[in-house]
């Protein structure tokens, strides 16, 4: 086996344990597979991971498209778009360890809040900061979900699944074209990204029984233990870096 070869199928493992978190919880994707892939070739980043981002929410969407939240995605994607392009220069000028510390620490800070009984309220306000959060986080470095996950802590399953799938379809799209205007999206990360694509049909097609066991009345706890661990791998992996 290629050192190559070697190399994609390490960052398709970490695709696949990734998928089958996200099929359940409805994000979790970037959590595993951005760190891993960063350390294994880090010239493909965060490109690569974008087209996984991109890839995986369409089958959740093939399967749960009718539990859509329109306006809750309206708002969300209205703070994205700012925050694409925020996350697109920090790309360029800041320091990304800066940023993955901050936003892991107000991660748990908002995990530690909503563990306690407080609950956080979606509404507009709430919903256009995660996104703005998450379009900031999701195009510097992969892990974009945990902001609005908390905000959907309460929905039911299918609806957090279905919203966020789309959210992170368009979003990703955003980050990819950002990118690529800026320069930093060859082509070797865009395959890269299309070589897992198998290892996220695999693990999407595992993840059924997890989303069954969560579904009963187990998923918030789901969605803070996933943004947990996001916060400690955002820190962990930027004061290392």
């Amino acid at each position: 086996m290629t050192h190559e070869l070697f190399v994609l199928v390490l960052g398709g493992l970490a695709v696949f344990v990734g998928a089958v978190v996200q099929g359940g919880v409805g994000f979790g994707l970037g959590l595993l597979a951005a760190p891993i892939i960063t350390v294994l070739d880090p010239t493909v980043m965060p490109g690569g991971v974008q087209v996984v981002n991109a890839t995986l929410p369409l089958l959740t969407l093939v399967a749960e498209w009718r539990a859509i939240d329109w306006r809750g995605l309206g708002f969300a994607l209205l703070g994205r778009l700012p925050g694409t392009a925020l996350g697109g220069l920090v790309v360029l000028y800041v320091s990304t360890r800066a940023l993955g510390v901050l936003v892991g620490v107000m991660v748990l800070v908002a995990v530690a809040v909503t563990a306690s009984a407080l609950a956080v309220p979606k509404n507009g306000f709430t919903l256009t900061v995660a996104g703005l959060i998450s379009g900031i986080t999701g195009t510097a470095t992969g892990i974009g979900g945990p902001p609005l996950g908390i905000v959907y802590q309460h929905e039911k399953g299918p609806k957090i699944r279905a919203t966020l799938a789309l959210f992170f379809v368009l979003a990703a799209l955003q980050s990819l074209g950002v990118l690529a205007v800026l320069g930093r999206l060859p082509l070797r990360s865009v395959l890269w990204g299309a070589a897992l694509i198998p290892f996220i049909v695999a693990g999407f097609a595992a993840s059924g029984p997890l989303r069954r066991f969560l579904d009963g009345g187990r998923i918030r706890a789901g969605i803070l233990v996933v943004a947990a661990a996001s916060a400690f791998v955002l820190i962990t992996r930027s004061l290392a870096g």
